[in-house]
């Protein structure tokens, strides 16, 4: 897959202020919803599969890019869109976590990536149809 580029004033993670830095009150006040939220894989999936549907610009950056943590970026993301967590606060409720809480909430990630990488394989058939349909013509 080749990695494709958007400007990063495009990006819905950036517009949605994943990458903003809050006060320590708002850490402290926001650390256990973000861990309460990130522990419940079944709604942590459903958030992630938002991000793939919701957030087409992120995504195309971010998930193109097989060098980077791609679940990370989705969870992140998926906390970004669901509670309005900045991406290092999603960091630290991570490292509260369990194994098996991990395990789950990465198996989700797993999904929406590959929900991603399908969406996005199949576009890209259906515009290379299209442009050869009227180049035939």
């Amino acid at each position: 897959m080749k990695q494709i580029y958007h400007k990063y004033e495009l990006w819905e993670d950036y517009i949605n202020g994943m990458w903003r830095k809050e006060t320590k009150e708002y850490d402290r006040d926001m650390l256990l919803p973000a861990i309460n939220f990130i522990g419940d894989h079944v709604k942590f999936g459903r958030a992630m599969i938002r991000v793939v549907n919701e957030w087409k610009i992120s995504c195309e950056h971010n998930l193109s890019n097989l060098n980077v943590n791609r679940r990370a970026w989705i969870g992140q993301a998926a906390c970004c869109l669901e509670l309005g967590l900045p991406e290092y606060l999603v960091r630290e409720a991570w490292k509260t976590l369990t194994y098996n809480q991990r395990s789950l909430a990465d198996k989700r990630a797993d999904i929406a990536i590959k929900t991603w990488e399908s969406n996005y394989k199949r576009e890209l058939n259906k515009n290379q149809l299209y442009f050869n349909f009227y180049n035939e013509i």
